[in-house]
């Protein structure tokens, strides 16, 4: 099943053939060959491109959610030149390539001193309409870093677009060289009282987590973050890179028995762990709870890695194969092991690093992805004539018909 689709997709990453592989499951909301913002005025722009506080080729789109009629994109400030770091765009696209328009606007963009945003990696959006985005404090991480403010979670309503919170990570838990990279919001009642969010630390191999109710912060170690080594070798479209990356990707699985297991993996790597909320939330519990952390089962195989992942409300997973340009699936109910995975999108060319993924609250839910070409970004190597950087969708419902995930 998956080893079969992984030969496959191996072949066409190494093929020098523009050979593509799609389903019809998946669509592009936008798609653009560069980012560009919409600037108050003409005057304004023109002023951020000779002062240096915008340079196109250094924008990269990473982070996606969405809210009713709006999507929400981040553009953190990895290298010098991106004035605004989190946009809303229209759920209906009017143009293929439109401009960011700051959110909440310009203002937070612009803030010194630790007022506003610094660089905003990804967001998550609880069921009560707030967003809960998660701010790096840092700049120029791929030129010379620079921790201009602490890391930071803001919480931001979108029924106001106000800021109602910001809640610095405090030092003790922000370790040196951390890279505090995604953020996951898990909500238990109607009113989002009881309500905590997960944050991983990729580099530093940490789960913190943030309890609403007194903005308390704790965090964690697990042996079962850290990267495989041999899985931190990638090779992608011909590009030979290695990243160390441990925790990343988190899921949550249904609500049950006043539980709910977390679903989690290390980036470089190719097995997927589970552990019951109600461990992690318990700040006197976890350290204590080593043998909590269970495996599940059989490898995803050596191009394995997976960056973003989510579980919709029929109990499936969808997970970013960031090695496979594709997106795979796996029924939460059954064992994870390799004859119950599939893959439900794969295109060599619109999808070139899956790298955020989310799914919304709407009915029906939708789910979106962010790919972005993060390699060769990182490498300058993007070319500005392609399309390097786009917004897909796909209905969860229709995309795991006929596969091994579609619910019995």
């Amino acid at each position: 099943m998956i080893f079969k689709i992984i030969i496959l997709a191996a072949s066409l990453v190494i093929s020098s053939k523009s050979i593509q592989i799609q389903t019809s499951s998946i669509g592009t909301l936008y798609r653009w060959r560069q980012i560009d913002f919409d600037f108050p005025t003409p005057q304004h722009r023109e002023q951020a491109i000779r002062n240096g506080e915008f340079n196109q080729i250094n924008v990269i789109p990473l982070g996606i959610e969405r809210w009713r009629n709006r999507v929400f994109v981040s553009t953190p400030r990895w290298k010098k030149g991106v004035p605004a770091t989190l946009s809303a765009l229209p759920v209906i696209a009017r143009t293929e390539s439109p401009l960011l328009a700051p959110f909440p606007n310009w203002d937070w963009h612009n803030a010194g001193n630790c007022t506003g945003f610094t660089s905003i990696f990804r967001m998550s959006i609880d069921h009560c309409g707030i967003m809960w985005a998660l701010d790096s404090g840092q700049v120029e991480a791929f030129e010379t870093p620079r921790q201009l403010c602490p890391p930071t979670l803001y919480a931001i309503n979108l029924q106001t677009d106000t800021v109602i919170g910001r809640f610095p990570i405090p030092s003790e838990f922000v370790l040196q060289n951390s890279l505090i990279t995604n953020l996951i919001v898990d909500s238990r009642d109607a009113q989002c009282r009881d309500l905590h969010v997960y944050i991983a630390d990729a580099w530093r191999f940490g789960l913190i987590v943030f309890r609403s109710s007194d903005a308390a912060f704790w965090r964690f170690s697990h042996y079962t973050f850290y990267p495989e080594p041999l899985l931190s070798n990638y090779t992608l479209h011909g590009l030979n890179y290695q990243w160390s990356d441990g925790l990343f990707g988190m899921s949550l699985g249904k609500y049950h028995n006043g539980d709910r297991p977390l679903f989690y993996h290390a980036m470089s790597a190719s097995r997927e762990f589970v552990v019951k909320t109600s461990v992690i939330r318990d700040p006197s519990r976890v350290n204590n709870a080593v043998d909590e952390f269970k495996l599940l089962s059989e490898s995803r195989g050596p191009m394995g890695q997976v960056s973003a992942s989510a579980v919709d409300r029929n109990g499936v997973m969808f997970f970013n194969l960031i090695s496979l340009d594709s997106i795979g699936c796996w029924d939460t109910r059954d064992e994870y092991k390799v004859d119950n995975l599939d893959i439900v999108a794969c295109n060599n060319v619109t999808m070139i690093f899956p790298n955020d993924l989310r799914i919304d609250h709407e009915v029906p839910q939708i789910v979106w992805v962010i790919t972005n070409r993060l390699p060769m970004y990182q490498f300058n190597l993007i070319n500005p004539n392609d399309y390097n950087y786009r917004v897909m969708y796909m209905d969860p419902v229709s995309a795991v018909r006929n596969t091994v995930c579609q619910p019995i």
